[in-house]
């Protein structure tokens, strides 16, 4: 089998050519049970630029803890944000998209008729993804913030329906994705659940509880709780809670993804933090920084999800990342397009990939 040297900068003008990334725009559209959110992009030397983006809580998964299918209320905010979406794609010239829905649309009844109004209305073709592709996306999104020396990282992600969890060993040459859970609760499905002004201690507990049953046999089956006692494990967290809570400890005059992003929490900071919220009424927490009206019903059931991981898993400390599904989905596009660029040239002139890279 031939080895594959770096590619040579010689050759780079000839590698960019119509059908790899240079030259095109990228959109990635993650739509969740409590976001719609889009990313448009060109490509960089290192990754990518981000040259327009929205993100909106259009709520599309509200009323389907007590019923099976979206409402018709739900659904108008979403194809308004879609609309939205689609001619900020248009405007850019996306040449190279997906657009992907998780838990709330893998739930409903009537997804695939949601969908066809989308497809009509928007020209979006969306597509569910399964659990596991929305944590593999996660961590494609967020792997280079787990730049610890720890050899395993535990990755989250909080959303609207469910929350994903990721477990990788990390070798620095190729990651491994060892293993993924789904938990069934997520921040709107459980302040429909539970209610949204308050919440019980006992009620905040019981959560906490059965969130740390759903998780025992994963913990059990990958060690993680022994690893992360022995400092094997680095911990990283890519949700709205996680972000909101970093931005108040941060004393954020208002939100700015830049000091968020590859930020720390400690354990006893996302203990206060956690707390604070809990003790304050709803109207109270719309006032606070980084909160407001858009996630003040929903920030008490993100943390007591949180509350129930760091509990489980003595890590320490949390890598906070604002970034995720959308990221991920930006760099397979772009890598995708690399690699029908070297398949292109090998067919035209039926080198391989020796004679491509050199020896």
């Amino acid at each position: 089998m031939a080895r594959c040297a770096p590619m040579r900068k010689p050759r780079e003008a000839h590698l960019k050519s119509q059908y790899d990334r240079w030259g095109k725009t990228f959109a990635a559209l993650d739509l969740g049970t409590n976001n719609c959110r889009l990313l448009v992009a060109r490509p960089t030397q290192n990754g990518f630029h981000v040259i327009d983006s929205f993100s909106k809580p259009v709520r599309l998964g509200e009323g389907l803890e007590s019923g099976n299918d979206l409402n018709e209320r739900a659904i108008e905010r979403t194809l308004c944000a879609l609309e939205i979406c689609a001619k900020k794609m248009r405007r850019h010239g996306a040449s190279r998209f997906r657009s992907v829905a998780t838990e709330v649309c893998r739930r409903a009844k009537n997804a695939q008729k949601f969908f066809d109004d989308v497809l009509e209305r928007t020209g979006i073709n969306i597509e569910v993804i399964t659990r596991r592709e929305e944590a593999r996306l996660a961590v494609s999104g967020c792997r280079s913030l787990l730049n610890g020396p720890e050899p395993f990282a535990v990755l989250f992600d909080i959303g609207g329906g469910s929350t994903q969890v990721a477990w990788l060993s990390l070798d620095g040459q190729k990651d491994l994705l060892s293993g993924t859970i789904s938990v069934p609760f997520g921040v709107v499905t459980l302040s429909e659940k539970y209610g949204s002004e308050s919440l019980h201690p006992k009620i905040y507990q019981q959560i906490i509880d059965k969130i740390g049953e759903q998780l025992a046999a994963f913990c059990a089956c990958h060690k993680i709780a022994e690893r992360s006692v022995n400092g094997q494990v680095q911990m990283l967290g890519t949700s709205g809670t996680v972000t909101t809570l970093a931005g108040i400890e941060k004393k954020l005059k208002y939100y700015d993804r830049k000091q968020v992003d590859d930020s720390t929490l400690t354990f006893a900071a996302i203990r206060k933090l956690c707390n604070d919220p809990c003790r304050m009424d709803i109207r109270t927490r719309i006032k606070v920084t980084c909160i407001g009206k858009d996630t003040a019903d929903l920030v008490i059931a993100g943390c007591a999800v949180l509350e129930a991981m760091y509990r489980r898993w003595p890590v320490g400390k949390l890598r906070v990342a604002d970034r995720g599904i959308r990221e991920g989905i930006l760099r397979e596009l772009m890598a995708e397009a690399d690699r029908e660029v070297h398949c292109s040239l090998m067919d035209k002139t039926g080198n391989t990939q020796q004679d491509i890279y050199g020896a």
